[in-house]
């Protein structure tokens, strides 16, 4: 694969948005580890390379399933006229049936360019598919695992690796399918595997591990508290996802199966707090939004994979309320794009309140900026790395917006970015850089012939 360009020790912004909000003659110094070591404002270039347009920060991704970019747009031939998440998930269990390590290595390949030049410059990979066709260990159990990693290093995109226990078929412990085979591990196969991923991981600072208990319907309690212990005995900081409240039958068969909602008995019997990210969340009363926004986890919102499969809509505007923190990940990749989930994010709360304007300050003032900062500030608390801010400490992990875009032109500070969020039709991005490296310029990654090509082949094969 085509190297990536070696690290910068410097670049000059005209305009660059920092923590305080938008700032002229920015100068930036990076380190050899590829965080940000200084922030110099209002300096000049001083033979610096010079961005070609205003720096952000780049936008985290806190869920991927990468193997399902693949099968995006394969789901949408009716099989019924009561189609759901439950039916396009036996889609998804068809097509996966026989991808092997070789052929998810190079998807995940393309995802990662893919989510590079659009404005992703982090991800939480949430990494189920552990095991062969048949649903047998690998010669090495964390084989796909270390396919993951390697893919986002030789891409260049950062990466917080979330292995999954996956370990029964619904509540209390019901039997799994056998389509699900390739997903299962008893706790302490999975805790090695989470051990030797760690290892893999252990001295880049472009990569972070943590774990995903897949469900509350994939997990009996006593296994999930049992993992969460463990978890915390390895890294006590590190971070832990879950899939949570997405669809109503899934609502309806934690209440039949405990007599609780799922984020309700999962506050009440986990020490959920600022290392967790509750995904989707989708179905929740007002007492679940105020003790999910109160306990300091991240609600991972997917608006366009929600959409797609029809889940429903996060109370996005009484979350915000109750100052709690959210991010966005792309999901099942139907899009690929960190501007249009926070487009659709608001566009949903619009839609059912039927009024404008919703996810934004007390005060008033910019929609874009209010989602920008908030997908920024929830995504880097739930890949626990230091991202999300063009401050000393943070990754150097930047974009380069493209002010050339007909729908940017003219537009400057706050306005640029709700311009880029509501108006562009394709998201405005020149340049990227992760981590002190530029990995897409003018568009483009280094790698993206080469990798598009083997990604044909992958899809060829399935396809036959």
């Amino acid at each position: 694969m085509t190297p990536l360009p070696s690290p910068e020790t410097r670049l000059f912004a005209a305009h660059a948005w920092l923590p305080g909000g938008w700032t002229r003659d920015v100068l930036f110094g990076f380190g050899g580890d590829g965080a940000i070591q200084s922030v110099e404002i209002g300096a000049e270039a001083a033979g610096a390379p010079v961005a070609r347009g205003p720096v952000v920060p780049g936008f985290p991704n806190l869920h991927s399933h990468a193997f399902q970019r693949a099968m995006a747009g394969l789901a949408e031939r009716a099989s019924g006229p009561e189609d759901s998440f439950w039916t396009w998930r036996q889609v998804m269990y068809g097509f996966l049936g026989r991808l092997d390590p070789d052929q998810v290595q190079i998807i995940a390949s393309q995802l990662y360019i893919e989510m590079l030049k659009a404005g992703y410059t982090s991800v939480g990979e949430f990494h189920y598919l552990h095991h062969d066709p048949a649903g047998e260990r690998y010669a090495e159990p964390a084989e796909m695992g270390l396919r993951l990693l390697h893919a986002a290093g030789a891409v260049g995109i950062g990466l917080t690796l979330l292995p999954v226990l996956y370990r029964y078929g619904g509540f209390g412990g019901a039997a799994p399918s056998e389509a699900q085979r390739r997903f299962l591990n008893d706790p302490d196969d999975f805790l090695m595997i989470v051990q030797a991923l760690i290892g893999a991981s252990d001295g880049n600072p472009n990569a972070r591990l943590g774990i995903a208990p897949h469900s509350l319907r994939a997990v009996t309690p006593e296994t999930l508290k049992a993992v969460v212990e463990s978890f915390a005995g390895l890294d006590p900081t590190g971070p832990i996802h879950i899939h949570i409240a997405e669809q109503v039958k899934e609502v309806e068969d934690c209440l039949a199966w405990s007599r609780r909602r799922p984020v309700a008995w999962l506050l009440d019997n986990l020490p959920v707090d600022r290392h967790w990210c509750l995904v989707h969340a989708t179905h929740l009363e007002p007492a679940e939004t105020v003790g999910l926004a109160r306990s300091g986890a991240v609600a991972g919102l997917c608006p366009t994979t929600e959409a797609n499969l029809g889940d429903g809509l996060f109370p996005a505007s009484d979350y915000l309320a109750a100052e709690g923190l959210w991010g966005i990940g792309s999901d099942s990749h139907i899009s690929i794009d960190p501007w249009e989930e926070l487009r659709l994010l608001e566009y949903g709360q619009r839609l059912v309140q039927r009024r404008r304007n919703i996810l934004r300050p007390e005060s008033g003032g910019s929609v874009g900026v209010t989602l920008f900062a908030g997908a920024l500030l929830g995504g880097a608390r739930a890949l626990g790395r230091p991202l999300g801010a063009l401050s000393p400490g943070h990754r150097a992990d930047l974009l380069v917006l493209d002010t050339s875009a007909p729908q940017l032109l003219t537009r400057e500070g706050d306005a640029l970015l709700d311009s880029a969020i509501f108006a562009c039709n394709r998201p405005p991005v020149r340049d990227v850089m992760v981590g002190g490296r530029w990995v897409i310029e003018d568009g483009h990654h280094p790698a993206e012939a080469e990798v598009a090509e083997a990604f044909r082949g992958v899809l060829l094969a399935a396809a036959g």
